[in-house]
């Protein structure tokens, strides 16, 4: 049974994709419910939505092309305490290429490697080679506040000015 629910819609123009939820999301229900979290406050400032979303209103991200979904649906933690046996590359794939976003943006190194199979020091932020289907594949530094060190809001900005180009 998944934590959250996906927030998905055909046509989006961006679906982003956590590893899993976190403790507090898990606990209140919602995506980057952390209120250190960078999230919502990013999706403002990059210009993907007019207002800041709070996390309690998550579902309100289909009305600006917005999906939400995670690489482990039934994890809960640390993205560095994940059980390999909840991720499913495959049938994430599947789903995206069901719904077939423009673009689909992994939300930290950590969430990307459990679905490109590659080690984080492998993986470059922003656009990769890689896309399912028609869709472009982007990785982001992460947003949660225990990644603060190695945050910057430059490749959220990058796929800010691509999806809205």
């Amino acid at each position: 049974m998944p934590i959250l629910p996906d927030v998905l819609a055909p046509g989006l123009n961006i679906v982003f994709c956590g590893t899993g939820a976190g403790a507090w999301s898990a606990r209140i229900g919602a995506y980057y419910g952390n209120p250190g979290n960078k999230f919502w406050p990013t999706l403002h400032a990059i210009g993907l939505t007019p207002r800041r979303i709070a996390p309690a209103d998550f579902l309100d991200v289909l009305t600006f092309g917005i999906g939400l979904t995670d690489v482990a649906k039934e994890h809960v933690g640390q993205d560095t305490a994940i059980d390999l046996e909840l991720v499913d590359a495959s049938a994430l794939r599947e789903k995206i290429g069901r719904y077939r976003p423009r673009h689909f943006a992994f939300t930290s190194k950590r969430a990307a490697s459990l679905y490109l199979g590659l080690a984080t020091g492998a993986i470059p932020y922003g656009i990769q080679e890689e896309s399912i289907g028609a869709t472009r594949v982007h990785v982001l530094t992460s947003p949660s506040g225990q990644a603060g060190p190695h945050w910057t809001i430059e490749p959220w900005r990058e796929l800010a000015s691509m999806a809205t180009g």
